[in-house]
């Protein structure tokens, strides 16, 4: 099998971080954070990405190395976890994109979805046993909650969860769950005793439970580097003390996901940045007809606009960030952030590929690999059509769904 090689910069014009003046708008901390990531992805990913990519492999052996850097449940305070800011955690997110979306995501699963449920929901037991661990990766998590007939509408599960005893039994199917399959603790939704909506409860299903299976998906064309399976449940006995207390409802994994949501407004600026790059030092260096294409008005004004959009992005996301910090944002404020920022990232990507010409359908270059990662993350984490309605509702007091 041929393996794909990575491209190499030869010269770079202005960067957009010098256009944007975006790091005057950081803190010490902030940037020291950013930076520190963003060498460990560009050494330690980057030069792998193409290769990772066309193998459909996820670089276990740097997950270490991940939760060295304090990244795994960056955001939570406590319990062995950094205890980053929302500015802070959705700068590492967006260096981690820039590397891949697989990378991103494995890192948004771990602490924004399975441990930020334990420590959102969770009791001070299960706090305990699992959050240290999960932070230096000894435990890796994952969360299921979409499944092969339910994806948009969560309510409409079917999995449920019977009470037995000191036991709930766990039975059904989720499917598109990343790190599934080497993951060692799933947090699971189910409807308890096959109740409506509000019956809804999580549950910590651990490895090594009788009926607990998670099969990986093959023959994905996006998110290639990451590992995405089932959960199949099959009359899995789980102990009641794995329920988690303080949340019932679609509320629990809603509010997980919000949090998923806000590092992916971030993320994807990251996957945007790294198209941008990539494509304006080829177009500099590119000679047709004696001359450089980037000498041309018509590829002048596409990195125009794709840079005018991409400083957007950034600024929205660092003043959505800043309120989070400063007291919380709205849901609908994250599905306005993450529905504008995928969206104009997925767009860059295509117009970068279109400036590459050939070469840009080439792994050698970062930017088919975004584009075909940024098509799963303008439909996970709620699709970009069910954003546009939330935001609707917001707007008009309707409920369109």
């Amino acid at each position: 099998m041929r393996v794909a090689a990575c491209y190499t910069p030869i010269m770079t014009a202005q960067s957009l971080d010098a256009l944007s003046a975006l790091d005057a708008h950081l803190r010490e901390d902030e940037r020291m954070v950013r930076d520190s990531v963003r060498r460990f992805v560009r050494e330690r990913y980057v030069p792998r990405a193409a290769e990772l990519f066309e193998t459909e492999q996820f670089p276990q052996d740097l997950i270490p190395e991940i939760a060295e850097l304090g990244l795994l449940g960056a955001s939570i305070k406590g319990y062995g976890c950094a205890g980053m800011s929302a500015v802070q955690y959705g700068l590492i997110l967006q260096e981690l994109e820039y590397g891949d979306g697989g990378l991103r995501s494995f890192v948004s699963v771990q602490g924004s979805l399975a441990m930020y449920a334990i420590a959102a929901y969770g009791s001070e037991e299960q706090k305990q046993k699992f959050l240290p661990e999960m932070a230096s990766a000894k435990l890796i998590g994952c969360f299921g909650l979409t499944e092969p007939d339910s994806g948009s509408d969560p309510a409409s599960m079917k999995t449920t969860a019977r009470k037995d005893g000191d036991h709930y039994v766990l039975s059904g199917t989720k499917m598109w769950i990343t790190n599934s399959p080497f993951a060692h603790v799933a947090i699971v939704w189910a409807k308890v005793d096959d109740g409506g909506a509000e019956s809804i409860r999580g549950f910590i299903v651990e490895r090594g439970m009788n009926g607990f299976e998670t099969p990986r998906i093959h023959g994905k064309m996006s998110l290639r580097a990451s590992e995405t399976g089932e959960i199949v449940l099959d009359e899995v006995r789980v102990p009641a003390t794995n329920m988690l207390p303080n949340k019932r409802g679609l509320g629990g994994p809603l509010g997980c996901l919000s949090q998923a949501r806000f590092g992916i407004a971030w993320g994807a600026v990251g996957a945007a940045k790294s198209c941008f790059e990539a494509t304006l030092d080829y177009a500099v260096n590119r000679i047709q007809f004696g001359v450089p294409i980037a000498s041309k008005q018509l590829i002048q004004a596409q990195f125009a606009d794709m840079a005018t959009e991409i400083i957007k992005a950034d600024i929205l996301a660092l003043h959505y960030g800043r309120m989070k910090d400063d007291g919380g944002i709205r849901p609908e404020q994250v599905s306005l952030c993450k529905r504008n920022n995928v969206d104009i990232a997925l767009q860059v990507a295509r117009k970068c590929r279109g400036i590459l010409g050939g070469n840009g359908i080439l792994l050698e270059y970062p930017v088919i690999r975004h584009m075909l990662n940024l098509e799963s993350v303008y439909t996970y984490e709620g699709t970009h059509e069910v954003h546009t309605l939330v935001l609707g509702k917001t707007l008009t007091g309707i409920n369109a769904f």
